[in-house]
């Protein structure tokens, strides 16, 4: 069962102590453990629950179209700000992870702390319910919240706009590399536009190497 240092760790966390601890330590287990119930199925609920608290704040916090809220609930939601707060809170040292995973850095994965902060909350939310989960994702996510994810244009729409506003076409993005385990995979993506010049970046996602990438591009050419 949890030990105490994670036992309290949660119930900080959920400001309540944990009533269903095989649950919650599920939602901590990787599957590189080799663990007959692993975090997956909490983290597909929790993804959903967190989705709809921040969709609800913002709603409430801005005067915004749909498209703004979108950019930000994106943003707010990505595995990159979920991996974020899952450092803040401390959440790596409480993880389960198999020996592979540990020695492959799984500690400090964005994937890993990403999905594992989902899992937490679908543990939340099954066994606390959904206001209390509320509560508790409006407190650890306040710094994002408050903070500027998703106020800037997405580097890759910035990039698009920017080759069409120069008259090229469009940027191609292509991979270079795909190196480590499943569960700590890193990207090498490259974005290019012809005639001008191409940037590369690396992320824990194609989606996060391509945005990086973008990134790059913009501060090597715009």
């Amino acid at each position: 069962m949890l030990g105490s240092d994670t036992h309290a760790f949660l119930t900080g966390l959920a400001g309540r102590a944990p009533t269903d601890e095989a649950l919650w330590l599920e939602a901590l287990t990787h599957g590189s453990t080799g663990a007959a119930r692993d975090y997956q199925r909490l983290e597909f609920l929790g993804d959903r629950v967190l989705g709809m608290v921040i969709a609800e704040w913002l709603y409430a916090l801005e005067d915004a179209d749909e498209g703004r809220l979108s950019q930000r609930l994106n943003a707010l939601v990505s595995r990159a700000t979920c991996a974020d707060v899952a450092r803040a809170i401390g959440l790596g040292e409480h993880m389960r992870l198999g020996k592979q995973a540990r020695d492959d850095g799984g500690k400090d994965s964005d994937n890993i702390l990403g999905d594992v902060m989902e899992a937490l909350i679908g543990a939340s939310f099954v066994t606390h319910g959904f206001d209390a989960t509320r509560d508790m994702i409006r407190r650890i996510w306040a710094d994002a919240v408050g903070g500027k994810a998703g106020q800037a244009k997405h580097p890759k729409s910035a990039l698009q706009e920017w080759a069409a506003g120069n008259r090229r076409r469009g940027p191609e993005y292509r991979l270079v590399e795909r190196s480590g385990p499943d569960h700590a995979a890193r990207f090498t993506v490259a974005v290019e536009i012809k005639g001008v010049g191409e940037a590369e970046a690396t992320g824990t996602s194609m989606r996060e190497a391509e945005t990086a990438a973008a990134e790059a591009f913009m501060k090597r050419f715009g």
